[in-house]
C-alpha cells in the first residue's frame, strides 16, 4: 500500500502556519494529511482571511463575538498576529466550557495575546475586561439574532471594521409568518412570502438588507459579497462594514419604509436604533 505523503498537505498551508493548530481544528489529520473535506475547509478559511487581513494591518484589537470554539480567532492570530510585536484577539462566548477549552488551547500553542471571556451579550457591552474601543469585530456563522448582537456590540465599541457571516436567521421570517393573513389583505407584495419556503428565504434576505441599512445609518460603508461558492455552503453572505464618517442620509428612513411595507414594524427597535 502506498504511504500518504505529508508533503502534499504541507504544500497547501502557509509558511509558518501552526500545524498543531490545524490538527486541533481537524483541518489536518493526526498524521498531517488533508482529506477532500478538510482541503475545502482550508480553502474557505484562506478566502475569509484574505478579506480580514488588510483590516488588521493597523488594528490592535479584534473581538470575535459569539466565538464558539474560536476557530476563526485562532486562525487569524496564527496568520496575522503571531509574528507582530503587538495586537490581540479577544473571543467572547457565553458558554464557559468552550471558553475554558479555548484558553487551554491558546496556552498550549503559545498564543499569549489571545484572551477569552465567558459573558453574555449584555455583559460584553459594559465589561471592564474589554477595551472602550475596538478596531475590528467579527462574527462567523452567528446564528439568528447573534449577528445583531455583534452589530450592537461593534457600534457600542465604535469598531472601525465589522465582518459578519450571518447564519440561520429566523426572526424576521417568523414575524412575517405570524402576520401573513393580515399582510395578504394589505399588500400584493405579500405574495412574495405566501409560501413557507419563500417566507424563509425572503426573511433571511430582508434581515441582511436591514442590517446593512443600520450600519450605513451609523456611518459605515458596506460591502456584501460571497464568502465561498454556493456549491459549498448556502450560509454564504459576507458583510464587511468600515467606518467612514457621515451616515447615509436616508438609510434609517429606507429601513423604516421596508419594515412598514412588509408589515414587520414590531422589529423597528432592532434595526433602526
Amino acid at each position: 500500500m502506498k504511504k500518504p505523503n505529508p508533503n502534499s498537505a504541507i504544500q497547501e498551508i502557509r509558511p509558518g502556519q501552526s500545524v498543531d493548530l490545524l490538527k486541533e481544528l481537524h483541518i489536518l489529520t493526526r498524521d498531517g494529511m488533508l482529506n477532500q473535506d478538510s482541503r475545502r475547509k482550508l480553502k474557505q478559511v484562506y478566502h475569509l482571511v484574505q478579506f480580514i487581513e488588510p483590516l488588521l494591518a493597523e488594528a490592535e484589537t479584534l473581538v470575535d463575538h459569539g466565538a464558539g470554539k474560536s476557530y476563526l480567532g485562532f486562525i487569524l492570530y496564527d496568520l496575522c498576529i503571531k509574528e507582530r510585536a503587538s495586537g490581540e484577539i479577544i473571543g467572547i462566548e457565553s458558554r464557559p466550557e468552550l471558553v475554558d477549552k479555548s484558553r487551554e488551547l491558546a496556552a498550549r500553542l503559545g498564543f499569549p495575546r489571545m484572551r477569552f471571556l465567558a459573558c453574555t451579550v449584555e455583559d460584553s457591552l459594559t465589561s471592564a475586561e474589554l477595551p472602550e474601543h475596538v478596531d475590528v469585530v467579527t462574527a462567523l456563522h452567528a446564528c439568528n439574532t447573534a449577528t445583531d448582537d455583534a452589530i450592537r456590540f461593534a457600534l457600542a465599541k465604535e469598531a472601525r471594521h465589522i465582518v459578519l457571516v450571518p447564519c440561520c436567521q429566523a426572526e424576521v421570517a417568523a414575524t412575517m409568518r405570524a402576520r401573513k393573513n393580515e399582510s395578504l389583505g394589505k399588500t400584493p407584495l405579500s405574495e412574495l412570502w405566501r409560501h413557507p419556503i419563500h417566507t424563509r428565504e425572503l426573511g433571511s434576505h430582508l434581515t441582511n438588507v436591514l442590517r446593512c441599512l443600520l450600519l450605513e445609518s451609523h456611518g459605515y460603508d458596506v460591502t456584501v459579497t460571497e464568502l465561498v461558492g454556493w456549491e459549498h455552503s448556502m450560509k454564504n453572505e459576507l458583510i464587511i462594514a468600515s467606518k467612514r464618517g457621515a451616515p447615509r442620509k436616508n438609510a434609517r428612513e429606507r429601513a423604516e419604509a421596508i419594515l412598514k411595507e412588509f408589515n414587520i414594524e414590531e422589529l423597528t427597535a432592532r434595526f433602526t436604533y
